[in-house]
């Protein structure tokens, strides 16, 4: 019902896959430039400033001067100017979910930065809990996360099965990093110019969101026997 043959097209690529569990910055850069297309056709001026943020963090505002969208459009990694301490001046506030209902944080020191330091994730007044991944893969995550959300065309299955979640992510690759978000352990799945992640909040049924950046590339979900409330292949 909804396969459809499209021209060839220039899809982002999967190079930065293989650099996740070795060089993850290098898998950040080449995923989010490979994703958005920068707005200038000049690369920024690299700044010689010390900074007390951790590199993770450093490179992604780098990115972000040329492609605003890497700093998020569903949840949102705050612009370096409005970074602040929580209430308690214990941690270093540098993303917020887009009603305000939860946001992230680093351990917030006088010392220099860690290399890689926890992420905190933190629901209202809760104590905050730690992401699987450090600063380094989470900012992966966020990245893949975001894009999806924010894609242009998208794939929205109803809840599915464990067993359905298998079929329809059994041609994408999968990311190997741990689930992301404690509210509800997300993993992410890919293919060019692709991203689906799948999410478990409770029992045994998944939310499942796909985004590209063409039609064309939600062909390998085009025949599966699912009930899509969106598709945009």
């Amino acid at each position: 019902m909804y396969a459809h043959h499209f021209p060839p097209v220039d899809l982002p690529g999967l190079e930065w896959l293989r650099n996740v569990n070795g060089d993850r910055a290098a898998a950040l850069e080449q995923f989010v430039t490979g994703w958005y297309p920068a707005a200038g056709a000049t690369e920024p001026p690299a700044t010689c400033a010390p900074s007390r943020l951790p590199a993770g963090l450093r490179q992604l505002y780098r990115l972000a001067k040329q492609r605003s969208g890497a700093l998020g459009t569903q949840n949102r990694i705050l612009p370096e100017p409005d970074l602040h301490t929580d209430h308690l001046g214990e941690m270093l506030v540098f993303g917020v979910e887009n009603q305000g209902g939860f946001l992230w944080s680093l351990l917030w020191t006088l010392d220099g930065p860690e290399a890689d330091p926890t992420v905190w994730f933190r629901e209202f007044d809760e104590e905050p809990i730690a992401e699987q991944e450090p600063l380094s893969g989470f900012l992966i995550q966020f990245s893949l996360f975001e894009a999806s959300m924010g894609a242009d065309y998208l794939a929205l299955p109803r809840r599915l099965t464990a067993t359905q979640v298998a079929q329809l992510t059994q041609a994408l690759h999968p990311v190997p990093l741990r689930p992301f978000w404690p509210w509800a352990p997300t993993h992410f799945y890919v293919a060019p110019g692709l991203v689906v992640h799948v999410s478990n909040e409770v029992g045994e049924e998944f939310d499942v969101w796909a985004g590209a950046t063409h039609r064309s590339a939600l062909e390998p979900l085009a025949d599966l026997p699912v009930d899509w409330t969106r598709f945009d292949g």
